[in-house]
């Protein structure tokens, strides 16, 4: 069987056809940054608020709004998949990298439910700054790698600290590795 010629008109449909639908699979992952940061960031401030300043005893129920985005990812997911004709490259890789990571996310809360909390906002950090850095590599996206690369020095820092500041440190994280990335990502997808 030969393959197929097409036409200069036929490449350059088909070059805007996966520009276009590159464009979809970021501005998808956009959504998955601002939920995720917003959340994290909610949990994080709220923890401080309930644990540092009211003086809560159960400061970490916070972060039963995690079932929240848990919920509204996953309903974003199955009309966004029934929506799309075809996974991307893209979209797969995504896809993967933030399965493995939540995978370890929850593995982390088992471990530090057994050991103790003292230093688990380090390893959140430290995994903030995983995923966001190979998502843009993968993205090709500087904002997302510079954030990964300073949560990792955020991360490096924060074990000097006291868990309540850490709490603070974990905070600047998800502003600079989720949030920021986030909004700046709406203007690589008009680009």
């Amino acid at each position: 069987m030969e393959p197929q010629q097409f036409s200069p008109q036929q490449s350059l449909e088909l070059i805007q056809n996966m520009i276009s639908k590159t464009k979809a699979d970021i501005s998808g992952n956009r959504f998955y940054f601002l939920l995720w940061g917003w959340i994290a960031l909610i949990g994080i401030l709220g923890q401080y608020i309930l644990k540092v300043i009211i003086v809560y005893e159960h400061h970490y129920a916070i972060w039963l709004i995690t079932f929240v985005g848990t919920v509204v990812s996953i309903i974003y997911t199955v009309k966004r998949d029934a929506r799309q004709k075809a996974r991307t490259y893209v979209a797969d890789n995504m896809s993967y990298l933030w399965t493995g990571l939540g995978v370890g996310f929850f593995v982390l809360i088992i471990i530090f439910t057994k050991i103790g909390w003292q230093y688990a906002y380090p390893f959140f950090i430290l995994f903030y700054g995983m995923g966001t850095f190979i998502s843009g590599k993968i993205l090709q996206f500087p904002p997302l790698i510079i954030g990964g690369i300073f949560n990792w020095a955020l991360s490096a820092a924060s074990v000097f600290f006291h868990f309540d500041h850490q709490m603070l440190f974990a905070a600047a994280a998800i502003i600079t590795s989720y949030l920021i990335p986030g909004y700046l990502l709406k203007s690589k997808t008009n680009g």
